[in-house]
């Protein structure tokens, strides 16, 4: 959930690291640091609590000229928010930066007698403790050290380490948490995510689990823990810079809402035959859809609510159980999973531990997995059995916009194919289908230029402390992702209710004047949910219905009213996507917060 950036070669280091942490702050913002080999082949190490242009105005008061050195945006999970528990970490000949967790840091800490040694409280400085010791072990063989090092180890771990002795390398090594790296013209590069690579190449590799990296002026080389160079799997950025900056929006949240109908015409285009969902290009065969007996969605957050859509989508057309988890909770609730049962994890970014773990768990119980990634040549893409990618191209708002819609999108597309497989949509239905999923692009754009309008509205729940969403069947669905929206970025509590269930106690905490979102889009239960309407208004809440154009409902039902166009029920969760995004972005807009860095969230969860 940190970021990390090395680099090595003939261009000014300081300079590089800095600007390679800026782009990459949405991952960590606690604080950051650098450290380098100044021009004596000394390492010096800057360090700040806050935002990187904090650490910039220090390090330029330094003045010192670098062509190797490491840098890192913080998250913070060992230890508060200090400058000692900021990285960079020193012990002895040892300089890192780590992104993860050790979870046996306290026993290494006792095994390897660092008590009264440490200065912070991160698991860290513990790491470069036990690396410096056996780094003194081999005899000071790098090689030899890390290969000892990481038998040592148990946790998630990506690291950049600097050696005193070995003055312009970089060395590396993972497990879980994710490091990508280059060589190009300008010098040798990693990074915890593409972005802080892109301004240098298009070409880079996925550092590989249990692999070694060595970062040279000239050179980057992949060793297995045996010592062998290994042939990396070089792979090509399929988005240009462009894509990971503002241009000219004031935020890059309110840039991704603006990206969705473009990313969703990216992911269901070309996977489009003669108006039918085709995989064939995915390496998708049509006997995983055939075979299963269930399906099983695995996700955390954003990605788990578009599974709660996709179970209320699948269940009634595909007439099979159809269930969703939350990763954390599968991993420890002794799943009913089996050869019989699909498993569908969903990840952003791919690299979510907690999603990781739980689909690795339902492999070993004999359940295929099908993930739905963003990431290409990620851990769960390469891991999984099948990978359906989606192509939203970088999203770098910690709250996640056009990454939900394409999941959507996707988990949409499967479902038809499911149906006609399984017979339960003939070619006739699964064209009506996917003309009606085209069709909703277009309604998600049209809801996307209403954006003053919801910026209006949101007056009165900048100063609300609570807020409600409240929809039945989809609608509900829809309303979880609403009410996470709202409270990721503006703080304020809001909770999600299935409509009909709230004269079941949820009512008592309706007050007067607190706002309410009822989400009515579904026409067969429309009139049961402008009654739950009319039951919280008359109990004084402050209500904004979200409704088709052709509902018939008066006026009064609500204090505000905001129509969708007119689609089949199944396909209003895009347009109404946008526009519970947009209340979620103005409300933070209006109490004057950071949209897209909000406090204690980080973009990517690699730690547990």
């Amino acid at each position: 959930m940190c970021g990390i950036i090395g680099y090595s070669g003939p261009l000014e280091a300081g300079k590089l690291l800095l600007d390679g942490l800026a782009g990459l702050e949405y991952r960590g913002y606690d604080s950051a640091g650098i450290a380098y080999f100044d021009g004596e082949s000394r390492i010096q190490v800057v360090k700040k609590v806050g935002k990187v242009a904090a650490l910039r105005e220090c390090a330029a008061k330094l003045g010192d000229v670098s062509h190797c050195g490491i840098g890192h945006t913080r998250w913070a999970t060992h230890g508060g928010v200090t400058q000692e528990n900021a990285h960079p970490h020193r012990f002895g000949r040892i300089t890192l930066i780590h992104n993860g967790i050790i979870e046996n840091y306290h026993q290494l800490t006792v095994e390897y007698g660092l008590e009264g040694k440490l200065v912070s409280q991160t698991d860290t400085e513990v790491a470069a403790g036990v690396l410096d010791a056996l780094y003194s072990q081999c005899g000071g063989d790098p090689m030899a050290a890390l290969k000892a090092f990481a038998a040592r180890l148990k946790g998630s771990y990506g690291f950049c380490i600097l050696f005193e002795d070995h003055p312009g390398e970089i060395y590396a090594l993972r497990n879980v948490s994710p490091l990508v790296a280059a060589y190009t013209p300008s010098g040798a590069l990693i990074a915890s995510d593409l972005t802080a690579l892109i301004s240098y190449t298009r070409e880079y590799f996925v550092v590989p689990e249990h692999h070694i990296v060595r970062l040279t002026p000239y050179k980057v080389r992949l060793y297995d823990m045996d010592g062998n160079k290994v042939a990396p799997e070089m792979m090509e950025v399929s988005w240009n810079m462009d894509a990971a900056m503002k241009n000219g929006f004031p935020h890059y949240m309110l840039k991704e809402i603006h990206e969705q109908p473009e990313a969703l015409k990216n992911t269901i285009l070309p996977r489009l035959a003669k108006g039918l969902p085709d995989f064939t290009d995915d390496g998708i065969p049509d006997r995983l859809f055939a075979d299963c007996g269930r399906v099983h969605i695995i996700a955390c957050g954003t990605a788990m609510h578009a599974g709660m859509v996709a179970r209320a989508l699948m269940e009634p057309l595909l007439r099979i159980p159809v269930a969703v988890s939350i990763a954390s909770e599968f991993r420890y609730e002794q799943p009913l999973v089996d050869a019989q049962t699909l498993v569908i994890v969903i990840s952003q970014s791919g690299e979510t531990i907690d999603t990781l773990a739980a689909m690795r768990l339902a492999q070993s119980l004999g359940s295929p997995a099908l993930a739905v990634v963003n990431v290409k040549g990620s851990t769960i893409a390469r891991e999984s059995d099948y990978v359906l990618y989606t192509h939203a191209g970088p999203e770098i708002a910690v709250a996640s916009t056009k990454a939900y819609s394409v999941q959507l999108a996707a988990l949409y597309m499967i479902g038809c194919r499911m149906a006609m497989v399984r017979g339960k949509l003939d070619q006739s239905g699964a064209k009506a289908f996917m003309g009606d999923l085209l069709d909703a692009v277009p309604a998600m754009e049209a809801m996307i230029q209403k954006k003053d309008q919801v910026r209006n509205l949101v007056t009165h729940l900048i100063n609300a402390p609570d807020a409600f969403f409240i929809g039945r069947g989809l609608d509900y669905a829809f309303s979880l992702e609403g009410a996470l929206k709202l409270k990721e970025i503006s703080y304020i509590h809001s909770e999600a209710y299935a409509a009909g269930e709230l004269k079941h106690g949820t009512i008592a905490l309706i007050s007067d004047r607190v706002p309410v979102i009822a989400i009515a889009t579904q026409d067969k239960i429309f009139a049961k949910t402008v009654s739950n309407v009319r039951e919280v208004r008359a109990r004084g809440a402050f209500v904004i219905l979200l409704a088709k154009e052709s509902a018939r409902v008066e006026e009064d039902i609500a204090d505000i009213q905001i129509r969708i166009p007119d689609l089949a029920d199944q396909f209003t969760v895009f347009p109404i996507a946008a526009v519970l995004q947009l209340i979620a972005y103005y409300a933070s807009v209006g109490k004057n917060l950071d949209v897209d860095q909000p406090r204690n969230l980080a973009k990517s969860v690699t730690v547990e």
